[in-house]
Order: structure tokens, then sequence, then C-alpha cells
């Protein structure tokens, strides 16, 4: 993507073509960005919905990216309803690749949190990887 300068082009539709296509193959990285660019409103309508479908399909492959976005949509109720439970389950999952953003983004959802709360969003994450662990 290529703009006058800075490398990004304000024309993004081919290379929302592409992303589309890969995205739609299964290719992780791909949904992730496509993601990013309806989260963005990168030469599409903005649109959360539409980025936490892509980002959901990018973290349950196991994309920190995509888990650490997805967590802040929750966080911040952007295309689903806030949810500091969901919030903190993805942001632990990205947190265990060892990524320090997501471990100190998971203290700071802490700290808006109950013990309940982060046991519940403790066991999710112990679902979530018994599920996509096999």
């Amino acid at each position: 993507m290529y703009q006058q300068g800075l490398g990004i082009s304000q024309d993004y539709t081919e290379a929302i073509k592409w992303y589309r296509k890969a995205a739609e193959q299964g290719y992780a990285s791909a949904q992730n960005n496509l993601g990013v660019i309806h989260q963005k409103g990168m030469g599409v309508l903005q649109d959360f919905e539409e980025a936490v479908k892509w980002y959901r399909k990018a973290a349950d492959q196991g994309v920190a990216g995509a888990q650490s976005n997805l967590s802040l949509m929750y966080i911040f109720g952007m295309g689903v309803p806030q949810d500091f439970v969901q919030a903190y389950m993805w942001i632990n999952l990205a947190a265990t690749t060892g990524d320090q953003r997501a471990i100190d983004a998971r203290g700071i959802i802490a700290k808006d949190m109950t013990p309940s709360q982060i046991e519940e969003a403790q066991k999710l994450t112990q679902e979530w990887w018994a599920k996509h662990n096999k």
C-alpha cells in the first residue's frame, strides 16, 4: 500500500481483494489484517462487527496479535458487548506467547475485574487451549 511520502496507498482496493482471498482460504495473518482494515475503516466503511469476525478467525488459529486486537474490541465494546472476562481471556492467550505488551495489558485489565471474573477468564483460557490444541 502506498501513500505519497509515507509508503501507504489511499486506494486499498487491490490489497483488500488479496487479503480477502487469502483470509477466506484460512490464512491467519490475512484474517488479522482484514480485521484491522475494517476496524480502522481503511478503504472500507468502518465496521467493528466485521473486524471482530476476522480477528476471531485469526485468534482461533493462535495469532497473538489478533488475540490482542480481539481483547481490545471486548474492552471497549466495539462490535461486541463490553466484556472484561472475554477481554482478559483473549489477552491472556496472547500473553502466553511471551509478548510483553500483552502481559502488561493483562495486568491492566485485571485491575478492573473481580477475583471471580479473573477466575472465570482463566477457566475460559484453559477451555480454549483444550479445544484448539488437540
